[in-house]
């Protein structure tokens, strides 16, 4: 399998599994705050709407039947 085809497949999979949960939210360490002596960490909350996962599954299955020339 060449590297256009496994990219393809990782898409294909990355949209389903999006679609799957209809989003994916994750959070991410933020900046740590220093408040009169006391040490508070962050997070920052990410979400990753459907709409990529649709468009993910698309652009996968595209790859998937674009052939590239062979000259």
């Amino acid at each position: 399998m060449n590297r256009n085809k496994t990219f393809a497949v990782a898409l294909i999979v990355f949209g389903l599994v999006v679609l799957a949960y209809s989003g994916i939210r994750f959070t991410t360490p933020g900046q740590p705050i220093e408040f009169l002596g006391i040490h508070l960490e962050t997070t920052v909350s990410h979400f990753i709407p459907p709409v990529v996962g649709v468009l993910a599954l698309v652009g996968g299955i595209m790859l998937m039947l674009v052939s590239p020339k062979r000259v």
